[in-house]
Formats: structure tokens, C-alpha cells, sequence
């Protein structure tokens, strides 16, 4: 079960990271009120996660889900590069992830 909480910390991090950007230096108030909402539960949900996974495994997943979630989101909905070496690097990142899921 922790495994799942972590994925799903991971996944509200890509949801305040992406809300970030949207709330428009917080001056959007549903953006921001979605940052505030995504935070909290990412970060109950890493607390919650990292109760059973030692907590540098778990900071490591939880922030490469986040990281590799939030460049997807940037390539595919505010039109940053996806260059080749980029994708390269999320793939590594993604390989990692896994990594670290098998040997805990």
C-alpha cells in the first residue's frame, strides 16, 4: 500500500508543480487554490508512504514521478522542447524509479 501512496504523492506533485505555473504568480485564484489542495496531499501522501519505504528511496521516487510528470506536462501542454537528449534523461529517470522500486 505504500507503494501506491507514493505514486500517488508523486502524482499531486505533478498536479502542484503544473498549478504553479497556471495560477500565474498565484494571481489566478483556482489555480491557486488547486496548488494549495495538490501540496498538502502530496506531502500526506509522501508522509504517509515513506512510513514503510525508508525516506530516501521514498524522497528520490516521489520527486522523480513529480519531475519526469512535470516535464510530460510541459512538452505535451506548454510546448517546451522534446528534444532528443531530453527524452533520453526522462527515460533514465524513469529507469531509476524503477530501480530503486526493485531493490527496496
Amino acid at each position: 500500500m505504500s507503494w501506491i501512496y507514493l505514486v500517488i504523492a508523486g502524482l499531486f506533485e505533478v498536479g502542484f508543480t503544473t498549478s504553479l505555473k497556471l495560477s500565474k504568480d498565484f494571481s489566478v485564484a483556482t489555480w491557486t487554490t488547486a496548488f494549495f489542495i495538490c501540496i498538502s496531499l502530496s506531502f500526506y501522501f509522501l508522509n504517509e508512504a515513506s512510513k514503510t519505504i525508508p525516506l530516501g528511496t521514498a524522497y528520490a521516487v516521489w520527486t522523480g514521478i513529480g519531475a519526469v510528470g512535470t516535464a510530460v506536462i510541459g512538452i505535451f501542454f506548454f510546448n517546451e522542447p522534446a528534444y532528443f537528449t531530453r527524452v533520453l534523461f526522462l527515460f533514465l529517470l524513469i529507469g531509476s524509479i524503477i530501480g530503486l522500486k526493485v531493490v527496496s
